[in-house]
């Protein structure tokens, strides 16, 4: 009965292309065009970021011109995607199109890029959001895609480890000084939840990475709750173009 169910409900709504919506063979997969036109980070990356680097890896740690001029408050961070073109759409799609379904292709993506990251007994957190934003749109991205990595690596998570203490207007178009000015002591440690970190490697997760300054000020408030580490993943990181 559970097939036929499943038969029935493939054939009224049949999985479709999370970039384009063209029918597609399983649910929260890309078709080839999207696939190719989508840029995956792979191959030599900053050791801080996850942004895409020149050249061959020879084991030494790398880091970006970015986060050499900015060093960033966390041990290492990976990204999944370069935020452009069809990864930017899909990004957006995630945090403004009411699409929580990218969640679970992203927590694939998500899972791959953070290998060099994971320890065993670490914790999962996602930037939180303010609860006036959250209401009004419902859900956070950022947890969402803590929830689908979680699922796919087997790490647990607390998807309300750190709290908002003041909304911040948004940071669109705004320089790194100015970013980094407005979070200055707006995120915390939920008093509830500090123990689920003492001691404890913490993985903060959020859906793109521009300044850092958003990831800068929720790894300090985990280093002041009491993290042994604090490792930071993007779903997309922002790249100069060349």
């Amino acid at each position: 009965m559970r097939d036929m169910f499943q038969t029935a409900v493939q054939l009224l709504y049949p999985p479709r292309c999370l970039g384009c919506e063209e029918r597609v063979e399983s649910d929260f997969g890309l078709c080839a065009d999207c696939w190719q036109d989508t840029p995956f980070i792979g191959g030599t990356v900053c050791d801080s970021c996850g942004a895409p680097l020149p050249g061959e890896a020879d084991g030494a740690r790398l880091d970006c011109d970015d986060c050499m001029a900015q060093p960033r408050p966390w041990a290492q961070g990976r990204a999944a995607l370069i935020y452009r073109g069809r990864a930017r759409d899909i990004v957006l799609a995630l945090k403004h199109g009411d699409r929580p379904e990218v969640a679970h292709a992203a927590g694939r993506w998500l899972a791959r890029a953070a290998q060099p990251l994971l320890r065993d007994d670490m914790v999962i957190a996602p930037v939180p959001l303010h609860p006036t934003r959250l209401f009004k749109r419902r859900y956070n991205q950022s947890a969402l895609l803590v929830q689908a990595l979680a699922r796919e690596t087997g790490h647990r998570y607390c998807p309300d480890l750190l709290v908002r203490r003041q909304r911040t207007a948004p940071l669109d178009g705004k320089s790194a000084a100015e970013r980094f000015a407005d979070l200055e002591g707006v995120i915390g440690v939920h008093p509830g939840r500090a123990h689920r970190m003492t001691g404890r490697p913490v993985l903060l997760v959020d859906d793109v990475m521009t300044s850092g300054a958003t990831l800068s000020a929720c790894a300090e408030a985990c280093h002041a709750g009491g993290a042994a580490q604090v490792f930071v993943l993007a779903l997309a990181r922002v790249v100069k173009e060349h």
